[in-house]
């Protein structure tokens, strides 16, 4: 009999989810891991699951029933080791997801270079909100539920679809592994360069995504991307396209910054369908809330509860979150790495915020962004922003010599181009230049796909003890 579930890698945001979908469903919950910091260390201890800080065999004593290996684990993990010693019962988290989540329900997955998180946990809400009492899964807290996961009891399961590779013992994409009767795909781009040499293979894992989803099921893609349609020809579901070209089957038109977000119309088939506020920031936003419009419109949601829903929409921790408003100065942050996230975030706090001096700190930590693949695109990136800083990457040192991606040549690229642009070894360093530099009504943004060494919490305390 199962009672007992191990999770290796527990404080991963999917990991962290599928913890608290267990515990609700009466299982022993362990788990370990390294890296335990807010939100997510928090949010394991509110729910009860002990973690242990650091990987050990003695962690797996006494043996669990199962063991769900995360994909941040490699086969020389102490812990992993003991799993394939013992040939202990394990299962990847997407094979976890559909045996403890989806079961026999109807998925709904959300998949694309950028737009996952915050598609995924709108596309929950709105069914929420319109009665359908769906189960999630999102890669980050939905401030709307104050958690990453719902169990829920309705005949949906929203489903965040990642491409970075399965674990140790699958390489496998992890969005192959859920079995979508509905898919998104928000975007198509090059990223992780860890796992993926070029764009042609990110576009191959992302055709044989669309390629399961069933005949009798639906895809609904970003049609102004030429990449994507690309994709989608892929499907053998019928593909609905979204975006502001007028002819999607979904389009957005006439969007702007609003007070407090967005405002755009809505055309389902050319035909005016509503007149929608979304409290996200940014043109992109207004298109992530476009899709899921669309998918719960699909699945028989109306217009105006939805405009009402969508309005109520609280968003999702660490994505454009407001950390903050200290003497005039608010400090904002975002879990945007890649250069078009960058961008397109910049773009959104300058909408939001005009005429104010925006401030962009960056810490380029992914695997992808410590490497040099995107040093231009990066000095590209910066354009909305008045003043910049940028860390060294973190953890330089696992990153070939020749690839590697230099923050000092970024900073004299912007210098180059007549930005105001530091360079700091150190997420200390930079903090002291950051308040050195801070004026009244300056508004910061914080960006980094990690904790930045706590800087957002540091800043807010320094700037509230002024």
């Amino acid at each position: 009999m199962l009672s007992h579930v191990h999770l290796l890698g527990i404080c991963g945001t999917g990991m962290a989810a599928l913890a608290g979908i267990l515990k609700e469903q009466g299982y022993l919950v362990t788990g370990s891991d390294e890296h335990a910091y807010p939100p997510m260390s928090t949010f394991l201890e509110g729910l009860g699951v002990p973690v242990k800080n650091g990987y050990a065999p003695e962690n797996l004593e006494p043996p669990p029933d199962l063991v769900v290996v995360g994909n941040v684990i490699r086969r020389e993990n102490p812990e992993a080791q003991v799993v394939l010693k013992r040939d202990l019962p394990r299962l990847s988290l997407p094979e976890a997801l559909n045996r403890f989540l989806v079961g026999e329900r109807t998925s709904i997955v959300v998949s694309g270079t950028h737009g996952k998180t915050t598609t995924t946990a709108l596309i929950a809400w709105l069914l929420f909100a319109a009665g359908q009492d769906p189960g999630f899964m999102v890669g980050g807290i939905a401030r709307n539920f104050q958690a990453n996961y719902r169990v829920g009891a309705g005949r949906y399961v929203v489903l965040e679809g990642d491409e970075y590779d399965t674990a140790f013992f699958d390489k496998r994409p992890k969005f192959v592994h859920f079995r979508p009767q509905v898919a998104v795909l928000t975007s198509i781009e090059f990223d992780h360069a860890d796992i993926y040499p070029n764009l042609d293979r990110i576009v191959a894992a992302f055709e044989e995504f669309v390629a399961q989803i069933p005949p009798q099921g639906q895809v609904l893609a970003w049609g102004d991307a030429p990449l994507v349609r690309q994709v989608c020809q892929k499907a053998a579901a019928p593909v609905s396209f979204y975006g502001v070209n007028a002819s999607l089957s979904w389009q957005a038109t006439e969007v702007a910054p609003a007070p407090g977000g967005m405002t755009f119309k809505v055309y389902r088939e050319g035909k005016f369908w509503g007149n929608f506020f979304t409290p996200l920031l940014g043109t992109h936003n207004a298109l992530n809330s476009l899709a899921a419009l669309a998918v719960a419109a699909e699945l028989g949601a109306g217009a105006d509860a939805l405009n009402d829903a969508l309005g109520a929409f609280q968003g999702v921790k660490r994505r454009l979150e407001v950390a903050g408003d200290y003497h005039g100065v608010t400090v904002l942050e975002d879990f945007a790495h890649h250069p078009t996230a960058v961008a397109a975030t910049l773009e959104a706090v300058r909408q939001g915020y005009p005429g104010r001096r925006l401030v962009a700190v960056f810490e380029p930590r992914t695997n992808t962004s410590r490497r040099r693949v995107f040093q231009e695109p990066y000095a590209k990136a910066f354009k909305d922003a008045d003043l910049i800083l940028v860390r060294e990457p973190p953890d330089l040192w696992k990153v070939p010599e020749e690839e590697q991606f230099s923050s000092f040549q970024l900073v004299k690229d912007l210098m180059d181009q007549g930005k105001k642009a530091f360079y700091f070894p150190d997420t200390d360093r930079l903090l002291n230049g950051l308040l050195r530099g801070l004026r009244p009504s300056d508004v910061v943004l914080i960006m980094s796909n990690g904790d930045f060494d706590h800087l957002t919490t540091r800043l807010c305390q320094a700037l509230g003890g002024r």
